[in-house]
C-alpha cells in the first residue's frame, strides 16, 4: 500500500521503494526529490538552503496538495497502478507544468530509474508538453535559436558550450534541474524528457512568478547572485593570442596609453609557463613580473593572467598531485584527458585538497605580485575526446557529476581570493554551471569562428545566458579562429562585432589572428605560437577611430553599466536582457532574438549580417525612444527601419534617459 503524508513542512510519497518529496524552497517555490530504496539527499550543487516557509499541506486518500505562496503541487495517485502524478498550479490556478502521466494502457513511468547493473540509475523524467509554449534559458549552446522549444540539448560541456539547465517558460514559471550528471533534455511538443545518464535521485526546482522579472529574482535567491563587478570590470579589456614575453605586453599597455586610449585590462594568455601545471611565468620570456605588475598598476591597468587546469606529466607539480590524489582519473587506460602540446590531465577541482593546493601555487606566483584577475581557460573541462563515462572525480563519475566541474574551477579561485581578503572578484571562464555566477564567474562563449553565422549565434548564446542565471557573459570580439587584419571582409566583421561588444557585460577584444609568428626558446625548443596583432589600431585608420570611440561611449555609460551590475549583484537580473524580460506583456517581445535591452533602459540592435546598411527594429509601445547617434525621436509600438553605416550600431534610448550619451556614437 502507498503512503501519503506530511513530513515536517514536505508533502511525502511513499510505494513500492519510492519516496518523493516536494517542499519549499524558497518564495513561491518547491524543491522536487525522489529516490528508490533509500534516504533522499541534501545535495548542495547549485541550491542553496532558504529560509523555512511555512506550506499548505492537505493530504487525502487519493490526491494530495501542497501550496507555497504564488505556486501549488498536487500529486494525483492513480487507484488501479499506485502510481503518483505531479501537478504545478499558480495562484490563479493556471497549470503550469505537469507530468506525462501513465498513458493509460501504455503503463508509462514519469520518474523513470533504470537500474544500472552494479551501479545506480539511468534517469528519465517526463513531463507533458504545451506546443505553443515558449522556453528561454539552458545556457550557451552554439545556434541561432532564442527560444528552446521543440530542441534537442545534451546536457554536457564542450568547448563553446556550456550546459545551465534552468528554464523559463511564458506560461509563468521556472525549472532548474538540479543534477550535475551529463545527460540530454528534449523539450519536444508531445513531451518534455530530462535524462540523467547516472544518478542516484531526482531533484529539481520550480517557481512561479507573474513576470520574467520575478522568476529570474527567485532563481537568483535559491542559487546565488554574483558579487560586485569592480570597476575595473566596466571598461575596455584587451587581449590576444598571445603576448609572449613581457616586454611586448608592455609596449601595448605603453601604446594604449600615449594614444589616451581607456584600458582597464590586459591579458597574458596561456602558455606563460614552462609546463602546463607549473602555474607561473617563465623566467625566459617574463623575467621580472614584479615590475610588469608594478609598471601596469602605475598606468591604471590590470593585469589578468591565463591559468589551466591540465597537469603536463612533466609539470614540475605532476608527480606530488599523483601521490595526494589531486588528479582526475580515467577509469579505464591510461590517465590523459587531454593531448595538446604534452600529455596531461586536469586537477581534481571537486576535491577541496586539490583546490586548496592549485590555489596555495596561484596566490604564491601570481595573486602575492598583485595580480588579482584569473582567465580561468579549458574550465568545461576540454577533453581530447569527450569520453564523459570514463573520467572519475573526488566527488563522484563524471557521468554522475561532471558537469559541476566549471562551478567548482570558479570556486577554487574566489574562495582563495576571498579568504586572502580581496573583494568584489571577478574571473573569466570558458564555462559555467548552475551556481558558477556566485564564485566571480565570468563566462565566455568559447573558441569561436571569426565568421558572421557563428557571430549571429553568440547573441542567443549571450541572452540565453542571462536567463539562465550567469549575467556576466561576453565573447572574443571578432572570434577567436582566424580572421586577418589585413583582409578587408573580417575587418567589416571586426567593426560590428566590436561595436557590439560596447553593449556586452564585459568588453573584450581577443582572437587568434592570422598570421601566426614562430616563437622558439634559447634551447631551440619550438613554443607556443603568437597570433598576428590584435590591437585597434590593426585594422586600419579609419576603423581605428571608430573602435575607439566606441570605447569612449563605453566610458561614457560606465555610471550606467555600474547600475546595472549592481542590480546583478542585489537582484540577480541579467545585465543583457531579452526583450520579454522588460515587455512581457508585448506579445512580439516573446521571438525577437536580433535586438535586445541592455539593463532598462537601453535597446540593442547589433547589425550582424555583412553588407547591411540598416535594419529593422521593433520599438516596444509604451515608451519613447531617442537613437542615440543622432538624436530622433519614435513613439513605441511600431517597426522602425534604421540606417547603419559601418561605424554606427542601433541604439535607442527610452523615455528621455541617458540624454547624455546621445550624438557621442
Amino acid at each position: 500500500m502507498y503512503t501519503m503524508s506530511q513530513e515536517g513542512n514536505a508533502l511525502v510519497y511513499r510505494y513500492d521503494g519510492e519516496v518523493l518529496s516536494v517542499e519549499p524552497w524558497g518564495a513561491n517555490s518547491f524543491r522536487v526529490r525522489s529516490t528508490i530504496l533509500g534516504e533522499l539527499e541534501d545535495t548542495d550543487y547549485a541550491l542553496l538552503k532558504q529560509d523555512e516557509v511555512k506550506a499548505e499541506i492537505t493530504v487525502g486518500e487519493y490526491r494530495s496538495e501542497i501550496v507555497n505562496g504564488k505556486i501549488r503541487a498536487v500529486l494525483e495517485v492513480s487507484n488501479w497502478s499506485k502510481k503518483c502524478d505531479i501537478s504545478f498550479y499558480n495562484q490563479n490556478g493556471k497549470l503550469l507544468l505537469k507530468e506525462a502521466g501513465e498513458g493509460g494502457a501504455l503503463n508509462k513511468k514519469n520518474r523513470f530509474f533504470k537500474p544500472i547493473i552494479g551501479g545506480d540509475f539511468h534517469l528519465t523524467v517526463t513531463f507533458a508538453s504545451e506546443p505553443k509554449e515558449k522556453l528561454f534559458g539552458m545556457g550557451q549552446y552554439q545556434q541561432d535559436i532564442l527560444n528552446v522549444k521543440n530542441c534537442n540539448l545534451e546536457l554536457a560541456h564542450r568547448n563553446s558550450q556550456a550546459s545551465v539547465p534552468f528554464v523559463l517558460s511564458d506560461q509563468g514559471y521556472g525549472f532548474l534541474w538540479h543534477n550535475p550528471a551529463v545527460g540530454r533534455v528534449s523539450f519536444a511538443s508531445n513531451t518534455t524528457e530530462w535524462y540523467a545518464e547516472s544518478t542516484k535521485q531526482m531533484d529539481y526546482w520550480i517557481t512561479a512568478g507573474d513576470t520574467p522579472d520575478e522568476i529570474e529574482r527567485a532563481y537568483a535567491d535559491a542559487t546565488g547572485k554574483v558579487p560586485m563587478m569592480p570597476e575595473y570590470g566596466m571598461g575596455f579589456w584587451q587581449c590576444k593570442l598571445r603576448y609572449w614575453n613581457q616586454e611586448q605586453l608592455l609596449e601595448v599597455a605603453r601604446e594604449y596609453k600615449k594614444r589616451n586610449i581607456p584600458i582597464d585590462v590586459i591579458v597574458c594568455d596561456f602558455f606563460h609557463w614552462p609546463k602546463m601545471g607549473d602555474f607561473r611565468f617563465d623566467e625566459e620570456f617574463f623575467p621580472d613580473p614584479d615590475a610588469m605588475v608594478r609598471e601596469l598598476k602605475d598606468m591604471g591597468i590590470e593585469l589578468m593572467v591565463s591559468v589551466w587546469p591540465q597537469i603536463d606529466w612533466k609539470s614540475e607539480n605532476y608527480e606530488e598531485m599523483k601521490q595526494k590524489g589531486l588528479l582526475v582519473k580515467a577509469e579505464k587506460g591510461v590517465d590523459i584527458a587531454m593531448l595538446y602540446n604534452g600529455n596531461s590531465t586536469f586537477y581534481d577541482a571537486t576535491n577541496p585538497r586539490s583546490r586548496a593546493y592549485v590555489w596555495d601555487k596561484c596566490k604564491q606566483n601570481y595573486y602575492d605580485k598583485g595580480i588579482k584577475v584569473f582567465w580561468l581557460d579549458e574550465a568545461e573541462p576540454e577533453y581530447s575526446g569527450y569520453d564523459f563515462d570514463n573520467y572519475r572525480y573526488y566527488q563522484g563519475t563524471n557521468a554522475q557529476i561532471g558537469n559541476i566541474y566549471p562551478q567548482a574551477y570558479a570556486r577554487t579561485f574566489y574562495e582563495g581570493q576571498t579568504e586572502a581578503g580581496q573583494e568584489d572578484v571577478v574571473n573569466l571562464l570558458r564555462c559555467a554551471w548552475a551556481g558558477s555566477q556566485r564564485y566571480g564567474a565570468l563566462v565566455w562563449s568559447g573558441d569561436i569562428h571569426s565568421d558572421w553565422e557563428t557571430f549571429r549565434r553568440q547573441v542567443c548564446a549571450g541572452l540565453n545566458m542571462g536567463v539562465a542565471g550567469i549575467p556576466w557573459w561576453t565573447t572574443d570580439i571578432g572570434g577567436f579562429s582566424g580572421g586577418n587584419p589585413e583582409d578587408e571582409s573580417f575587418r567589416r566583421l571586426l567593426v560590428r562585432w566590436f561595436e557590439w561588444g560596447t553593449f556586452c557585460p564585459v568588453m573584450r577584444l581577443h582572437g587568434d589572428r592570422v598570421p601566426s609568428q614562430r616563437v622558439m626558446n634559447q634551447a631551440g625548443e619550438v613554443m607556443q605560437p603568437t597570433g598576428a596583432d590584435n590591437e585597434v589600431w590593426s585594422f586600419g585608420g579609419e576603423n581605428c577611430e571608430t573602435l575607439v570611440k566606441y570605447i569612449r561611449f563605453r566610458e561614457a555609460m560606465r555610471p550606467y553599466t555600474r547600475k546595472l551590475m549592481e542590480e546583478a549583484h542585489t537582484l540577480g537580473r541579467p545585465v543583457m536582457r531579452t526583450m520579454f524580460y522588460e515587455f512581457p506583456e508585448q506579445e512580439c517581445c516573446w521571438d525577437m532574438k536580433e535586438q535586445y535591452m541592455y539593463g532598462s533602459d537601453m535597446l540593442v540592435a547589433p547589425v550582424m549580417y555583412e553588407d547591411a546598411v540598416e535594419c529593422q527594429v521593433y520599438l516596444p509601445a509604451g515608451a519613447k525612444w531617442t537613437l542615440v547617434h543622432d538624436g530622433t525621436e519614435y513613439e513605441g509600438g511600431q517597426t522602425v527601419t534604421v540606417k547603419a553605416d559601418l561605424d554606427v550600431i542601433p541604439v535607442f534610448l527610452r523615455d528621455g534617459k541617458l540624454s547624455e550619451l546621445v550624438g557621442l556614437i
